[in-house]
């Protein structure tokens, strides 16, 4: 195996993953960078320092398939897997649980939750190899009740799911770390929140988490605004 670590990206193109992606090509990670838009992937392969750094994979994180097949590109092309960021997710539209349009919820609870649920499974060989790191994008819409939201319920789910694996490969070497980000200025959503983290923000938590001793376990960083300034 090389000295070199590799991180393995879902969510990949543009916010918190790409963000991530760069500040740890910085810090001397090669990376695997999986999304289902392979153009803004192609694009920031070659900003990162082309193949020798940085691997594009088209991958939807819903199937079964085209995530085994991402884990089979990254080995075949680098050799291991040392750590994953779990980040793929989407959000959903107000409407609440009475009104709210039911094809939206079903994309999102299958990415946000079907999605990290399969990443797991797809990765979980290579990062018992390795005695790698799991990331999960969680958020703090998991850990506060949200009046008629769908998308906290479904971040409810990845920390639970975050808190079980992490139960379920105790004694693996595997170290689980939720990143549960409050309001972050990414294109998640369409209008820009005037007070915000960006997501560089996110980005130094997950290489803070990475950056620990293999004996230091950083079960969850929660992340949100510093408070505004009463004028």
């Amino acid at each position: 195996m090389s000295d070199q670590p590799v991180l393995l990206i879902t969510g990949a193109s543009s916010g918190i993953g790409a963000a991530s992606a760069r500040l740890a090509v910085e810090q001397g990670y090669r990376v695997v960078l999986a999304a289902r838009s392979v153009d803004k992937l192609d694009a920031l392969v070659q900003a990162l320092g082309g193949s020798r750094q940085a691997l594009a994979v088209r991958c939807d994180v819903t199937d079964k398939e085209s995530q085994q097949a991402m884990v089979a590109a990254a080995l075949a092309h680098f050799g291991q897997i040392d750590a994953v960021f779990a980040n793929a997710g989407i959000g959903g539209k107000p409407g609440g649980f009475c009104g709210a349009d039911s094809d939206v919820w079903k994309d999102m609870i299958l990415t946000n939750v079907y999605g990290v649920g399969l990443t797991i499974q797809a990765c979980g060989d290579a990062l018992k190899q390795s005695r790698g790191h799991l990331l999960i994008t969680g958020s703090a819409a998991g850990r506060a009740t949200i009046p008629g939201s769908m998308y906290s319920a479904t971040k409810w789910a990845v920390s639970a799911i975050g808190y079980g694996v992490r139960e379920e490969l105790r004694g693996t070497g595997i170290r689980v770390t939720l990143i549960e980000p409050g309001m972050v200025d990414t294109p998640f959503f369409d209008e820009h929140p005037e007070h915000a983290l960006n997501d560089d923000d996110i980005a130094r938590a997950v290489l803070f988490s990475l950056s620990q001793p293999a004996g230091v376990d950083v079960n969850e960083i929660l992340v949100r605004p510093t408070p505004r300034i009463d004028d």
